[in-house]
């Protein structure tokens, strides 16, 4: 049945005039920032600071630190599950493009750094509450993510991933903050330096059934560690522009929405626990609401149960048990 499993992909520009579409997810980073009186302020200030980043990481044949601007493009995937039917919104990612002013080469960035699932939104946000209801002790379900890891591997080695993107993609996430972090002694030029966390996080269980590694920098002049999740090499797979691409549109997300750990005023140090009741820290000049953020994961969860989880219940679960990983 794997190959009634049709991806098609959208892209749309992320700049100063963005406008979500109707089936962008409302919880997603950029779509959030683009509402509201400031959206256009917003947007602009947010695409400053990821130009900024990325210039102080690429400082090289760089002496104004002006050489690089990055162009970022939403990527939303859908599926469809026969000819006749609907395509179901499924995945939301961006892609960097790196723009040299120098030279005028246009460079691809590393696919993924935002991960937005509709699937993800039921599992955590619908899936888990109600197996949790009323029970003493915290427990996932048996199997919890399976289904979703096994459709972003389809996804990831479909014909459709593969004709848009050269490698595979790189989700650039903050620290769990429940999770204690140990700087190492190995240092990357451009990722920073390595820490290892204590134990695996729900998240990064989650993660390793799509099928993808984590492993944790603090790059050069940043507060805290970001979680990479990746599929293969990290440090050998990708180059260094391509690297500064995702850390400098992903630490730009954290700064704003995490303040508390990405910009704190002072650095991780060698055991490290994130904390979002950290009191020292500085605010951007960006607004975003962080409960409203919360609440549409709920009303997303459940929008998806209705919409694909329910009426393709059995055509899933037969897909699921017969996939071969």
């Amino acid at each position: 049945m794997s190959k009634d499993f049709v991806f098609s992909i959208k892209s749309i520009i992320f700049d100063e005039n963005y406008h979500p579409s109707d089936s962008t997810r409302l919880t997603t980073n950029f779509a959030n920032l683009a509402r509201g009186e400031r959206r256009q302020e917003n947007l602009r200030n947010t695409l400053k600071m990821i130009d900024s980043r990325f210039n102080n990481l690429a400082h090289w044949d760089n002496p104004t630190a002006d050489r690089y601007s990055v162009e970022l493009e939403i990527i939303s995937v859908a599926l469809n599950i026969d000819a006749e039917g609907d395509n179901i919104p499924l995945i939301e990612i961006l892609k960097p493009n790196i723009i040299d002013k120098k030279t005028n080469e246009r460079i691809d960035g590393i696919a993924g750094n935002n991960f937005s699932s509709y699937v993800r939104d039921y599992d955590f946000s619908v899936l888990l509450p109600e197996h949790n209801n009323n029970k003493s002790t915290f427990r996932t379900p048996d199997n919890f993510g399976d289904f979703h890891g096994k459709l972003f591997k389809h996804f990831v080695r479909s014909n459709t991933y593969k004709e848009h993107f050269s490698k595979p993609p790189v989700i650039c996430i903050s620290a769990s903050s429940s999770k204690t972090y140990q700087r190492t002694e190995n240092q990357h030029p451009i990722l920073g330096v390595e820490y290892q966390q204590n134990e695996f996080s729900s998240t990064d269980e989650y993660f390793e059934k799509m099928g993808m590694q984590v492993r944790y920098f603090m790059p050069p002049n940043s507060s805290a560690p970001l979680a990479f999740y990746f599929i293969g090499d990290l440090l050998a797979d990708y180059s260094n522009l391509e690297l500064i691409g995702t850390i400098s549109t992903m630490e730009t997300f954290q700064k704003i929405y995490r303040p508390e750990i990405y910009n704190a005023n002072s650095a991780a140090g060698k055991l490290y626990q994130p904390s979002l009741k950290n009191q020292d820290y500085s605010l951007t000049q960006i607004v975003y609401d962080r409960e409203e953020r919360s609440q549409l994961a709920v009303k997303q969860g459940k929008y998806t149960e209705e919409h694909f989880i329910k009426p393709y219940k059995n055509i899933l679960e037969q897909w699921s048990a017969n996939y071969a990983l």
